[in-house]
């Protein structure tokens, strides 16, 4: 007995691109199809504030083939075809590349004094799109979202044989790389400062003060505020916040404890976050130096927007965030242009400002970046448990989140300066004792010695800093052994933090210690380059890396 077929069902209504070919093969656009009834494609309610797009003013200027396609391909979208992008990532499409597209097509056609057809979308359309691009008075990252935006638009109707799409060689329709390194011309978002931290905090504290009457009412500003104290302390991303749900807080294991789960859309995931129970609060406060009870704050929200969630339309039922429109008096729910403009208002009316003095630049990448930060400081530089609390892998973590500290920054510019002073003022090694470093002239009452009774400084990650450090030519070879087991670490822990915690170590030593030595006479050549040697074949027996595990013990 054979087995059924399954067929899959398809939605007659989900638009199509009404064609024929000609002779050469190429694809033909109805004459009696073009302009459609409606040229406008209405989104629906999304995360961004834009609701639908016109192309009317697109047709009747030379390129109706390629408007009409396009905007079938939109509607195409819209209707969960193709990929199905969000509709939020639709009005993106259109607003922002679409757009700019089809302005350089009626141009093109204006320019070539002809109509342009679907087989006009080839190599040379594409390079003369990203040639109008670059004339644009906008940055290179704006320009490569109006040129990516587009592209998932006419890959999409490559992919149906409506346009023709070579894939590889010298004529592939879109280049490899056409924004290379495009990457570097941008710096990403910062973590907020300590200070900048507290002050937010503050700030945040007075604003969501009403939240907690009685007699309060619930608008979108209140709410904006309240989500962004649920980002600083959960690191959360925006979308995911924003379409959070009246069931995420979920059991733990553990006891004063619940699960946060939100929902990641691009991933097809959830997200989990552990939040401390009001019952393990003394109280709910929100200075600096006290934890907020983030879950309290949740059930309150979900408490007061009970009623409105009955109210809400059938898209918003089920959401955290639901508030009444002053316009309309319509349910809706909070989006990111309410948040945008809420944080612009409470810098304004708290007067944040950075350290140059400028008022206080606060959005969701931020104060994800301050909680990213915030966690690795707490957990002493464990970059895999920062990863599981943001949700990524350490890689993504050590590259795209972490920053060096403050303290980081200044210590080493001190350690610079005395390692120079040092060495031009030729006081190293005026008294000493020896040391797995080298010597030091006071082990006891050092700069980063214990300075407890009978206590000997073993802080050999900061001698090269120290100004009690001396290195003589007897020294070289303990030096070198612990210039070999410092590069050492780069196989034993991520490359990024290897790069910000150790690198400057073998720097040092070459380009200060030896190079300046080497100038003054201190060392010569031939003594150099045979401790070097013998350390590298054979080091010394306290930098074996069977006697230490990690470096980490004496930092």
């Amino acid at each position: 007995m054979s087995k059924r077929k399954i067929f899959t069902k398809t939605d007659i209504d989900v638009p199509e691109i009404d064609h024929t070919h000609d002779l050469k093969g190429n694809v033909v656009i109805l004459s009696e199809v073009v302009p459609p009834n409606n040229t406008r494609v209405l989104f629906g309610r999304n995360a961004s504030s834009r609701r639908s797009f016109d192309f009317a003013r697109w047709y009747g200027v030379g390129i109706d083939p390629i408007t009409y396609a396009c905007q079938r391909q939109v509607e195409r979208f819209l209707f969960g075809q193709d990929g199905a992008p969000t509709r939020s990532s639709v009005a993106n499409i259109c607003h922002a590349g679409l757009n700019k597209f089809l302005e350089f097509c009626a141009l093109r056609s204006r320019a070539f004094c002809r109509d342009l057809a679907l087989s006009d979308v080839n190599r040379n359309l594409i390079d003369g799109f990203l040639g109008h691009l670059a004339l644009q008075t906008v940055v290179v990252n704006t320009q490569r979202t109006y040129y990516t935006k587009t592209k998932s638009v006419l890959v999409a109707l490559g992919q149906r044989g409506l346009i023709p799409l070579v894939i590889s060689g010298d004529d592939a329709t879109f280049p490899r790389s056409p924004f290379p390194n495009s990457n570097r011309t941008a710096n990403g978002e910062s973590a907020l400062s300590k200070r900048e931290r507290q002050e937010f905090i503050v700030a945040l504290q007075q604003a969501i003060k009403p939240i907690w009457n009685e007699d309060v009412t619930v608008t979108g500003e209140l709410l904006a505020y309240a989500l962004l104290i649920v980002a600083l302390f959960t690191g959360r991303n925006t979308t995911p916040l924003l379409e959070m749900d009246r069931l995420c807080l979920r059991p733990h294991p553990k006891a004063n404890m619940v699960f946060l789960i939100l929902w990641k859309r691009r991933g097809y995931n959830t997200s989990k976050v552990a939040l401390r129970t009001a019952s393990s609060e003394r109280t709910l406060e929100f200075t600096p130096s006290i934890r907020t009870n983030v879950e309290q704050l949740i059930r309150r929200v979900i408490a007061l927007t009970e009623s409105l969630n009955e109210e809400a339309p059938n898209d918003l039922k089920g959401r955290v965030w639901l508030y009444r429109s002053r316009r309309d008096k319509q349910v809706t729910a909070l989006i990111e242009e309410v948040l945008r403009a809420s944080i612009i208002r409470l810098v304004r009316e708290h007067n944040l400002k950075n350290a140059d003095g400028n008022p206080l630049h606060v959005n969701i990448s931020r104060l994800r970046k301050t909680f990213a930060n915030r966690i690795y400081e707490i957990a002493n530089g464990d970059l895999a448990i920062t990863a599981a609390s943001l949700g990524n892998t350490p890689q993504v973590t050590d590259q795209s989140y972490l920053s060096i500290g403050e303290n980081a920054r200044c210590n080493w510019k001190f350690m610079g300066e005395i390692l120079v002073q040092e060495l031009l003022t030729g006081s190293i090694g005026a008294t000493y004792k020896e040391t797995p470093m080298g010597r030091c002239t006071d082990p006891v009452e050092g700069q980063y010695a214990p300075k407890r009774e009978g206590a000997t400084c073993m802080n050999f990650m900061n001698c090269l800093r120290c100004k009690h450090y001396a290195v003589t030519g007897e020294d070289l070879y303990k030096l070198f052994s612990f210039y070999f087991r410092v590069l050492a670490e780069r196989s034993r822990m991520e490359k990024r933090r290897w790069a910000r915690e150790y690198a400057h170590i073998p720097r040092l030593i070459d380009h200060y210690i030896v190079a300046e030595g080497l100038r003054r006479g201190i060392f010569n050549t031939v003594a150099v380059e045979a401790a070097r040697e013998r350390a590298r074949i054979s080091p010394h027996p306290f930098w074996s890396v069977d006697l230490i595990d990690s470096l980490e013990v004496f930092a």
